[in-house]
Order: C-alpha cells, then sequence, then structure tokens
C-alpha cells in the first residue's frame, strides 16, 4: 500500500513524504534503520480513489496574485486562533471572483464533514498544484500548518515577482512589433494598392520582391477573412502543439538556445528549483519526494527531464550535487557548487535560499536593461523590414523612368 508519513530524528529533524510499504509496522521499521522515528501514517490509496476531480475544475484557475492573498491571510488568520473552516468562510466572504468563493464555500463544507484540507484542494488541480496541496499535507500530518502557509506565501510572492518582472521586460517590445504589424497591414491593404495600380497600367517587368509583397497585399485586400481564419488557426494549432511532448521539448530548445532570452530563461529556472526545493525541505518534505513534485512543477521540458532522471541516482545515494553536475547547458555551476556546500554543512536549506535570493537579483538585473538590449535588435528588424519595402517600390519606379526617357 502507499502511505504518506511524517518522522522525526533525536536531533529534532522532521522529514515526510509517501513510500510503499506493507502496513505501519513495515514503514516503522524502515524509517527507524534510518535514525527516524514514525510520528503519523496515513494510508493513501483509498483516500486518493475518493477525491473527484470534476472535469471544468481541471482548467480552471485564479491569478498568481490571488492565491497568494488567500495563503498570506489564511495564515494570519489561523496564527491569530481562528479554526481553519472559520478561516475559510471569512476569505470566502472577503473573495470577489464568484467561482473562487463557491469553491471556497464547497472546500468549507468538505472539510466540515471530515475531509482533509489537503484533499479538498486537491480537487481543483488548475488552481492548487501539486506543490501546494503536498507542502499543505505536510503542515496538517505536522501540526505546523501556520508555518506551511508562511512558507507557501512567500514562495508565490517570489513566484509572482519573478513573473511579472520578465514579463513587464516583454511589454516593450510586444507593443512595437503589434504597432508595426498593424501599420503594415495598413500600408498593404489600403496604400499599396494605389501604387501598385500605376506598375499595372503601365506594363511594366516587376522584380521578385515587388511581386512577393503585391500578392501579400492582394491576399489582404480581397482575401482578408481566410487570412484572418488562417492565422487565428495557426495559433490554436501552435497552442495545442505546445501541449504535446514535441512542442514541450521544442519551445524548451529554443528558449535555452536563443541568444537574447536563453540568459533569463536559465536564471528563471535556476531560480525557482532553488527555492520550490528549499521551501519543501523546510516544510519537512523528504529529498526523493521533493525532486518528484520539482519535475512536476517546473515548465520546462529540460529541467524536468533532468530531475525526474536524477531521482533514481539520489535513490541509490548519489548526491543532488553529482546530478545537477551532469546537466552544465541548463544549470550554472554556481548551482552545483552551492548545493555542494549545502550537502557538506548540512545547511541545505539555507544555502538554497541564498541561491534563489541571488538568481532573483541577477533576473531583476536583466529585466532592467533589457530594454536596451532589446532596442538596437528592434531597429534593426524594423530597418530591415522598412528596407525591403522600399527597395521593392522604388524599383519598378526607377525601371518607369527609364522608359520614359
Amino acid at each position: 500500500m502507499k502511505a504518506f508519513y511524517t518522522a522525526k530524528n533525536y536531533s529534532g529533524e522532521v522529514k515526510s513524504g509517501e513510500m510503499d510499504v506493507k502496513n505501519e509496522r513495515d514503514l516503522a521499521n524502515q524509517l527507524r534503520s534510518d535514525g527516524f522515528v514514525l510520528t503519523s501514517f496515513k494510508e493513501l490509496k483509498n483516500e486518493e480513489n475518493k477525491i473527484e476531480i470534476k472535469f471544468l475544475d481541471r482548467f480552471f484557475s485564479i491569478s498568481l496574485k490571488d492565491k497568494l492573498m488567500f495563503a498570506r491571510n489564511l495564515s494570519v488568520m489561523i496564527s491569530s486562533g481562528l479554526p481553519l473552516s472559520r478561516a475559510l468562510k471569512n476569505i470566502s466572504a472577503q473573495t470577489k471572483n464568484k467561482k473562487f468563493k463557491k469553491i471556497l464555500d464547497d472546500i468549507f463544507k468538505e472539510i466540515q464533514s471530515g475531509s482533509t484540507f489537503a484533499d479538498c484542494l486537491a480537487r481543483y488541480p488548475g488552481i492548487f498544484n501539486e506543490l501546494f496541496v503536498n507542502m499543505i499535507r505536510v503542515g496538517e500530518a505536522g501540526g505546523n500548518l501556520e508555518e506551511v502557509l508562511n512558507i507557501l506565501a512567500l514562495q508565490l510572492e517570489k513566484e509572482h515577482d519573478l513573473t511579472s518582472k520578465v514579463r513587464g521586460a516583454m511589454v516593450y517590445p510586444a507593443v512595437i512589433i503589434v504597432a508595426m504589424v498593424g501599420i503594415a497591414i495598413l500600408m498593404l491593404t489600403y496604400i499599396l494598392p494605389k501604387i501598385t495600380g500605376v506598375f499595372k497600367d503601365m506594363n511594366v517587368d516587376l522584380p521578385a520582391s515587388t511581386k512577393f509583397v503585391i500578392a501579400i497585399s492582394d491576399a489582404l485586400q480581397h482575401h482578408g477573412f481566410l487570412v484572418g481564419a488562417g492565422f487565428v488557426a495557426l495559433v490554436i494549432f501552435f497552442k495545442f502543439f505546445l501541449t504535446t511532448g514535441a512542442g514541450k521539448k521544442t519551445i524548451a530548445f529554443v528558449s535555452i538556445h536563443l541568444p537574447l532570452i536563453k540568459n533569463i530563461v536559465i536564471k528563471v529556472n535556476s531560480a525557482r528549483f532553488a527555492r520550490i526545493y528549499s521551501s519543501l525541505l523546510k516544510s519537512g518534505v523528504s529529498v526523493v519526494e521533493s525532486l518528484k513534485i520539482i519535475s512536476r512543477t517546473l515548465t520546462n521540458y529540460y529541467y524536468t527531464e533532468a530531475i525526474s532522471s536524477g531521482i533514481e541516482d539520489i535513490q541509490k545515494g548519489v548526491n543532488l550535487s553529482q546530478v545537477i553536475a551532469k546537466y552544465p547547458k541548463i544549470f550554472p555551476v554556481l548551482v552545483y557548487q552551492m548545493i555542494e556546500v549545502g550537502e557538506e554543512t548540512g545547511k541545505t536549506e539555507e544555502v538554497l535560499l541564498k541561491l534563489a535570493e541571488f538568481y532573483e537579483a541577477e533576473i531583476e538585473q536583466i529585466t532592467k536593461n533589457m530594454s536596451s538590449i532589446i532596442e538596437p535588435v528592434l531597429m534593426i528588424f524594423i530597418g530591415s523590414a522598412v528596407g525591403f519595402f522600399a527597395v521593392s517600390m522604388l524599383q519598378p519606379m526607377y525601371s518607369l523612368m527609364d522608359n520614359i526617357k
């Protein structure tokens, strides 16, 4: 059977996780051989079968900021002495999102009927991911739910800051590109046809670049609906492709090899890895279970594969630093070195937290300078597009002037 456990050694260190065992006594014996005493035990097999996830609840989500406020407010209320059910009722009354309010009310009813908080949250994977649910489960089992909620709130806050900084850095180039595409469509649809009409009347032999521009203009002018529908279909196909294994691998490969964004992607994933791993260890989750959760939390294919393949080595006794060192293209040398220091000193949690803070500071600096890095690239791109258009239009005009002479 599969069981969720928490255990403590004589120095006060707490660990928890899931393990396949014959019975509770077998689990206690295994933990005792590692120097730990079993403090709580829960069979998961039957419990997991009881968790029913509605189809639409798999896709409904709320903003990262709302989840952050939920974790922080719940932590404050529980630390003030309010029971969990009462705290959830209070948060539900303050929530403006009607769908989330209904979910909180349902969770309140389930807790009143005897379900655990973690099992209630697990019914809504679109809102509460595996990291969130597992940390809450550990907090419930270990009796330190308030502390775990504080750790989760800090984790979500840093996640929100990282996301906001990266998105903020992308706003400037996105606005420029959208404006440029809009102007190009306007010119190709309304202005260019008036110029190309002259070329057709004069029966001039047009260069290939001019024919290409005219073909795009004609397509937009006469088949605009089909072009728009084709673009929408392409976007839908691309979004679907990104959900497949090949799509995830492709976008991951591009993101860690594209010069402009490679540095950001590696540092963002390294910061997320370090902070999530530190949070899980601090909450009492075992090393193997922490790595399993991280492998399903990080979105980049190569990071997921690296951590997943390393779990088996960890179970054989290989240090995490040695596993990380096998992937120098996605984990900077500093990550390997800092984890090695943490393993040698027994302060892995603190070292990982400092590592996360270091990379978060690096990301902040990069995003601040992003506009100055992207601006010259955009100027070259825009200049090339304008130059191509100008040459395509000017070449036939020079031919016309030669014919007139």
